[in-house]
């Protein structure tokens, strides 16, 4: 084997030596191949590959064959500028690859899935046999096929000229045909001096139309028209690729499908592949075919030298192979909204050790990244989850994306004169299935749930024929065998997002009906279209007669049509409602919001796994509604629309209306932290600007404390949020987890905020220069800014100075343990006037000495609007906090010291608030540092006790002495 990659069939496209289509153009890709090759494309250095067994790098000509057979100079530069046009064109990266990073490149970063030689006898096997069964195994001692050597001799020593290859959806045919194109491009398959490439997809287009094989071929790839007429000659050194051979119609009876040996007799495309099939047409030719199951019995056997099946990664080691080649490359340069995020290599590291530990002890991702398009979407996934989000991307448009990779151009059944897209039977089917899971909240369906979703309504021929097709072909795509203990025999989706993504699809498309609407659609079409004209006919016969009672019935019948206007509108009233309730489900409102419940899916959880015996958690679908949101958006309609799947305006816009109005009622509730974020990426999903404001326009109060704010949650809040035209009372972004590049990413939000609480986030130096950029913009709306237990230091605070001279909102500002020490309290003392607004400082437990704290304390006196200076648990002496009291009682005015619980012989005012504080990081902060503080807290509520004679005041300091000796014993426990 070799290492390569993924890609799916979506990539064989029109415009082969065309220049490369803009990168926005993302359907530039799924079209046909029907431009003939045009301009030379130097072909350049290949890539280095890295070698692996089984490579086709190693492919060397048979014996006796090494003679160039194109020896011409003008046959050889054909041939080169046909290599490079090659070249060029399967080089090209579709937008889902870009995502990737600027490095990436398919060509080194590809694993071949097994390929595992078969027999006509194991095609043959009745359907049934085949419908959910995992893959086989490989038989004993028989090594899977490499592709170098998919034409050695076979096992009677005859040497092989036809090779059909047949996978599933998703398995990777696609990939090999690429792969094999590449290697002759850079001259690492030896064995073949000429290698001309088809899409079936493109030759079904052509239809009947008669053309030649020669005019076929100078069509494609204007270079060959000097090498034709040597194609006889070539023998089995030129090798035709016929991809996705299920797309065209073949007949291989002779009183359809003439004979012809003539590459130049014209013929219609589908009689010259058979011709060339039957060995009748360039006899000695090699012959490539990928399809397929349900298309393999289209060429004889007695025409096929091998068959051999793609069988994914059925060894979990090229599936960690897979994901080391694909999650460790470069990010692009520029995170969202230019804030230049990046994943580190040790980031990138610890994703792939977290996924390679998962596959092997969680068998059922194992089983789903069993097909190389799953393992494509596992990354896809966490690149989104952890890498920078390109503009406009979302979860939905990653899942509809993966779709399109797979399902563009795909039909059911060629043969079929429907046509019908092989998405769209997908949709009403599995969409079924899962639409029945969700709504019954399971994940797990026996046989019988299967089978009743594939042959529901099925009466026809025709039918059971597309039935046993998408069984041959998707149905392993979708489901997957449960090997989890407890569940086996039952099926799951291959990847539990996907369950719900098919199911929100269902809904959207419209195909979840009633048997009322169903039956009431029909009559309604029916009564509308003829009830105007009989009322028509019966206006001009009551003029006649008198028989005016009959107009006024059927006028009537034009009321039905409405009336089933209003039932459909009840419907999706109800859906809606469902899709809301699913949102805000008061039993999901402590659990981790939607994006770490997917990332904790694929990675896995660390920590002790839940015991056996234990109650399993209801099933949660929290992601049905994010899909949902999604899919109404314009671009994923636009893909579906490719895919066969469309959805009218009319109705985005009726369901649109129904969701908001549901939500306007329910989303103006409090909502725990990890909902409001659930909330927020719904609409983040829904990219709708509009939608969005309407709906979130009565929002308040931004609370997402304790959510863990990656970069793509702080896109996801700055992208819904920082547009809105109202202030927000308060954001709560305390232990978030919170970094620089977040803080930039947010500043459109923070600008809207009146408090910001930014506690508890590892904040330092670095993130004070945004903070101050914040401060300083004219649009900053800020007065409480909470800093608290952050390691900010003295250079962070000279940092914070500077934002506070030019700003006018600030008014409280909260630096409580942030390592300011002396320099950063003499820092502050020197440049306090140099804001004429800030009312309250807390400088809190900040290290500070006597000095320090007089020279602020002193600073704030004279400051002509502070009112409060918080400096307790600084490291005073007794004579200190002595010389602070008397400060603050020597004259009037000025700001008040805060510096003990005591206030002479009475309790401070302050002391619930000091108390408080330290109550809610009792287990954040140096617990023997904290102990020591509180006892000369305690200290000093004596000394204030055996100085008064006042009851009252003596009540007062026995009460907040028990409670320092409640904390101390709370401390105590904590320790121990």
């Amino acid at each position: 084997m070799r290492w390569g990659h993924h890609l799916s069939r979506a990539y064989w496209g029109s415009g082969l030596g065309r220049p490369a289509p803009p990168s926005d153009e993302w359907t530039s890709f799924v079209i046909h191949w029907s431009r003939p090759l045009q301009g030379e494309h130097p072909l350049g250095s290949p890539r280095a590959f890295v070698r692996h067994h089984g490579s086709s790098v190693e492919s060397t000509p048979p014996p006796g064959r090494h003679t160039q057979l194109f020896r011409s100079q003008s046959a050889t530069e054909a041939i080169q500028k046909h290599r490079r046009n090659l070249a060029e064109w399967f080089s090209r990266l579709p937008r889902e690859e870009r995502q990737f990073g600027p490095s990436f490149a398919l060509d080194t970063v590809h694993v071949d899935p097994v390929i595992r030689e078969s027999t006509p006898d194991e095609l043959l096997r009745p359907p049934a046999e085949l419908a959910l069964e995992q893959q086989q195994p490989l038989a004993p001692g028989l090594p899977p096929l490499a592709l170098a050597q998919l034409f050695d001799p076979d096992a009677c020593g005859r040497q092989v000229q036809t090779v059909v290859l047949y996978g599933t959806v998703g398995t990777g045919k696609s990939t090999l045909v690429r792969k094999m194109v590449l290697d002759w491009c850079y001259g690492r398959l030896p064995a073949f001096e000429l290698l001309i490439p088809f899409s079936c997809e493109d030759l079904s287009s052509l239809g009947s139309a008669p053309a030649s094989l020669c005019q076929l071929v100078a069509q494609r790839y204007a270079p060959l028209k000097e090498v034709l007429p040597l194609m006889a000659a070539a023998g089995s050194r030129l090798l035709f690729v016929l991809h996705g051979l299920e797309r065209l119609n073949l007949d291989f009876r002779l009183a359809d499908t003439g004979l012809c040996s003539d590459p130049q007799a014209p013929g219609a495309p589908a009689a010259i592949i058979v011709n060339l099939l039957r060995k009748y047409m360039l006899p000695e030719a090699s012959i490539l075919v990928t399809t397929r199951p349900s298309a393999v019995g289209r060429i004889p056997s007695k025409y096929v030298g091998r068959y051999g099946e793609i069988c994914g990664f059925s060894d979990t080691n090229l599936q960690k192979l897979y994901f080391q080649l694909r999650l460790n490359q470069p990010d692009c340069g520029q995170g969202a909204g230019g804030a230049g995020v990046s994943t580190t290599p040790a980031q990138r590291d610890n994703l792939v050790q977290m996924l390679s530990r998962n596959l092997e002890g969680h068998h059922q991702i194992a089983a789903a990244c069993f097909l190389p398009s799953y393992c494509w979407l596992v990354c896809a996934t966490l690149h989104f989850l952890h890498a920078p989000t390109p503009a406009g991307q979302t979860l939905t448009s990653i899942y509809t994306s993966f779709l399109r990779l797979n399902f563009s151009g795909e039909t059911l059944d060629s043969t079929d004169p429907s046509n019908l897209s092989l998405m769209a039977y997908a949709a009403r089917t599995m969409g079924k299935l899962a639409y029945e899971g969700v709504s019954s909240r399971k994940t797990y369906f026996s046989e019988e749930d299967v089978q009743g979703c594939l042959e529901a309504g099925i009466r026809t021929e025709e039918e059971f024929q597309q039935l046993h097709v998408f069984r041959r072909d998707a149905l392993r795509f979708f489901l997957a065998p449960c090997v989890e203990p407890g569940h086996l025999g039952s099926f799951v989706f291959t990847v539990p997002a996907m369950q719900e993504y098919l199911a929100a699809l269902y809904i959207v498309l419209g195909l979840h009906k009633t048997t009322l609407q169903r039956v009431g659609k029909e009559v309604a079409e029916m009564v509308g279209r003829v009830g105007e004209d009989v009322s028509l006919v019966l206006g001009i016969v009551t003029k006649l007669l008198p028989l005016r009672i009959l107009p006024v019935l059927f006028n009537l019948l034009k009321v039905v049509p409405r009336v089933f206007g209003r039932v459909a509108g009840k419907s999706r009233e109800a859906v809606a409602q469902a899709m809301v309730l699913e949102m805000f489900r008061e039993e999901d409102y402590y659990n981790d919001d939607v994006l770490d419940q997917m990332g904790a899916s694929i990675l896995g959880v660390e920590g002790p796994r839940r015991h056996p015996d234990e109650p399993p958690d209801d099933e949660v679908f929290e992601l049905f509604p994010m899909f949902m949101g999604g899919l109404l958006s314009a671009h994923n309609r636009a893909v579906l629309a490719q895919l066969g799947c469309p959805i009218k305006t009319m109705d985005a816009l009726e369901n649109a209306q129904a969701i908001k109005k549901k939500l306007g009622k329910l989303g103006r509730q409090l909502l725990p932290p990890s909902e409001l974020l659930d909330h927020l990426f719904f609409h983040y999903e829904f990219q709708n600007q509009r939608f969005s404001a309407e709906v979130l326009s009565s929002l308040r109060q931004l609370n997402l404390a304790g959510v863990r704010m990656t970069p793509l949650k702080c896109t996801v809040v700055a992208a819904v949020l920082g547009s809105r035209k109202h202030s927000l009372d308060e954001v709560n972004l305390a232990s978030c987890q919170l970094d620089p590049a977040g803080l930039r990413t947010l500043t459109p939000v923070l600008l809207c905020a009146r408090k910001l609480g930014l506690q508890l986030n590892s904040l330092g130096p670095e993130a004070c220069r945004d903070l101050r950029d914040l401060l300083l913009h004219d649009q900053c709306q800020i007065t409480t800014l909470r800093l608290s237990n952050n390691p900010l230091t003295a250079a962070g605070v000279a940092l914070l100075m500077e934002g506070l001279a030019g700003n006018t909102s600030l008014t409280h500002l909260s630096l409580l343990h942030t390592g300011l020490g002396d320099e950063g309290l003499e820092l502050l003392a020197a440049q306090l006037d140099s804001n004429r607004q800030l009312r309250e400082l807390n400088v809190a437990y900040n290290g500070a000495g006597d000095t320090a704290a007089l020279a602020l304390a002193k600073a704030a006196r004279k400051h002509p609007s502070l009112e409060l200076l918080h400096l307790y648990f600084n490291e005073l002496s007794s004579e200190g906090r002595q010389v602070l009291r008397d400060l603050g009682a020597a004259a009037e005015g000025g700001a008040q010291v805060v510096v003990s619980l005591t206030e002479g012989t009475a309790v401070s005012q302050y002391w619930s608030m000091i108390l408080g504080e330290v109550q809610r990081n009792l287990h954040s902060w140096d617990r023997a540092r904290v102990r020591r503080h509180l006892e000369l807290l305690l200290r000093d509520l004596e000394d204030s006790r055996g100085a008064t004679l006042n009851l009252w005041y003596k009540a007062q300091l026995l009460r907040v002495e028990g409670e320092v000796k409640a904390l101390l014993e709370q401390l105590g426990t904590t320790g121990s």
